[in-house]
């Protein structure tokens, strides 16, 4: 049976001309959907898109590389928990084939580029012993009557499982119904295939030699076949390895090229002009993937960076911390003050001079003591730098308020 046939027999009959079975099939077949350029964008042709998959290692390598630890709260502070078992898989090893690093930055570029990233929870003794990602086009969650949501996962033997929401791992972006991520590659179809579509586009005008199209006008008529043979033997003439090459056309036979140049088709501008859309979609500073403007100047290059961290980063780092502490943690334990932190510190430390400047005003007003300071430069502690210092001349305000007051009324 035709594919044509077989999806007129599902739809039932109609109107031929109204239903585009060549884009049908193509999104049942996992090609994606069609944009305006014409061009198919799914995740897989999103990863070709250089800008695209610049914006994905951005983000997933950014929370990738910084420190993943699991705390406890302790006083008025916390303390790194590497008594419990959960501190081992978050910080080195959440299975027995990948780092914390993999790990991480695989459930990135699947939250990312598929609407969400999933791992099982492999328990023994109600207690986590490794996490094991699969792969999303494999998932499908139900929602229950009961609001409670079932995990249908298609195994590498070809069965289908069902697993409930406590055997998974399910990190998201942005949501619409609250159970799966919004599709950013299909909300972004149209920006990622004209950018696909420039590209290709610009990558034919070198083919051909980087010159446009051009009119070849004789005097007397051609026949069909002539005007064929003449088109033909021009293109083999003026177009690879022959570009620039000297032409003879003989029959008083003329060439005009056409006056259209790379900038004059606005290639160029085009295609900087996508590199923007495609980042705001990913909430990505161009900075950041590699284009620079007039905005961006060696200066301002800090700031940039602290607010990719602060704008970018930062959604992400509060959504995987709270992944981890809901789907990994018991009520028991989080009532025990354990929590998860990726540490940003370091990303937000800027230069030598600044973090000087800062760490000398927070060490003279006793907001922190050497020991912290140390700490953040990945440097030990030593004998007595737990200790707070502030000036001489310094008091505490309630205090000579409390003896103003005294003075006045004995």
């Amino acid at each position: 049976m035709l594919v044509s046939d077989f999806l007129t027999s599902l739809l039932g009959p109609g109107e031929r001309k109204a239903v585009n079975f060549d884009a049908m099939w193509n999104m049942i077949a996992g090609a994606g959907a069609a944009s305006k350029s014409g061009l198919y964008v799914n995740w897989k042709s999103a990863l070709r898109v250089s800008v695209a998959f610049s914006c994905a290692r951005v983000l997933s390598e950014g929370i990738a590389q910084i420190p993943f630890k699991l705390l406890q709260e302790e006083g008025d502070g916390s303390r790194t928990a590497r008594e419990h078992q959960l501190h081992r898989i978050l910080a080195r090893r959440p299975n027995d084939w990948m780092t914390s690093f993999q790990w991480r930055e695989l459930m990135m570029m699947h939250a990312i580029f598929a609407k969400g990233g999933y791992s099982v929870i492999n328990r023994v003794g109600g207690k986590v012993r490794e996490l094991i990602p699969v792969m999303p086009d494999s998932v499908r969650i139900e929602r229950l009557p009961d609001t409670s949501v079932v995990y249908w996962i298609a195994m590498i033997d070809g069965t289908v499982r069902p697993f409930p929401r406590s055997s998974i791992f399910h990190l998201r972006g942005p949501s619409w119904d609250g159970v799966e991520g919004l599709d950013v590659i299909d909300l972004a179809r149209e920006a990622l295939g004209l950018a696909m579509a420039t590209e290709e586009t610009h990558a034919r005008f070198h083919q051909n030699g980087a010159k446009a199209a051009g009119i070849i006008s004789m005097d007397g008529e051609l026949k069909a076949e002539g005007r064929a043979a003449l088109k033909k033997a021009f293109q083999d003439a003026s177009t690879g390895g022959n570009a620039f090459k000297t032409l003879v056309l003989d029959q008083g036979a003329k060439f005009s090229q056409m006056s259209m140049t790379g900038v004059d088709s606005q290639h160029l501008e085009t295609r900087n002009h996508q590199i923007e859309e495609v980042c705001r979609f990913m909430r990505v500073l161009p900075l950041m993937v590699g284009y620079s403007d007039k905005t961006s100047t060696f200066a301002s290059a800090e700031q940039f960076f602290i607010a990719h961290v602060v704008h970018s980063l930062g959604p992400w780092v509060e959504r995987f911390e709270q992944c981890v502490d809901r789907d990994l943690l018991t009520i028991k334990e989080m009532d025990e003050g354990f929590f998860s932190k990726l540490s940003v510190q370091g990303l937000l430390r800027g230069d030598v001079k600044s973090r000087g400047e800062f760490y000398t005003k927070m060490f003279s007003i006793g907001a922190m003591n050497p020991d912290q300071i140390r700490a953040l430069e990945d440097l030990n502690p030593y004998p007595g730098g737990d200790k707070y210092f502030v000036p001489m001349n310094m008091s505490d305000i309630t205090a000579l308020q409390g003896a103003t007051n005294g003075k006045q009324n004995p």
